[in-house]
């Protein structure tokens, strides 16, 4: 019995160790007026998180809304625009392309994520965070 309860509190506590934050540190007020954060290779979302990386992505994107709360939608268009990162078993990354949008909203946007680095991350213009 006192094997068991012990076996039972190991579990509990080797299982909660690996409960962490999935995107890097944001926040519901959080969001920019740069408007290349996001939409331009060369400013990236820095979703960070090596092994997390497309569980941050997915994170980040399920976070964002349209400016009145609207429900956003996005597909993974793939990948492109090669950089440097020491956060990259390669030593370098590909930031991952998607196409946002929300209902009513007449476009598509592209969103360029990178999930080797990490930064705190913003709704670029023209979105908010849940």
């Amino acid at each position: 019995m006192k094997k068991l309860i012990l076996s039972t509190l190991m579990l509990i506590t080797l299982s909660s160790c690996g409960i962490t934050k999935t995107v890097a540190e944001s926040s519901t007020d959080s969001f920019t007026t740069d408007s290349t954060y996001g939409f331009t290779e060369k400013n990236p979302v820095k979703v960070g998180g090596v092994g997390n990386g497309p569980l941050n992505e997915r994170n980040y994107l399920n976070s964002l809304t349209g400016p009145n709360g609207e429900k956003v939608s996005y597909e993974r268009h793939g990948s492109c625009c090669e950089f440097k990162s020491k956060n990259s078993p390669f030593g370098m990354g590909l930031l991952d392309m998607y196409a946002v949008t929300y209902e009513g909203k007449k476009d598509t946007v592209t969103i360029y994520l990178n999930m080797y680095d990490k930064a705190k991350t913003m709704a670029p213009v023209g979105f908010k965070m849940k």
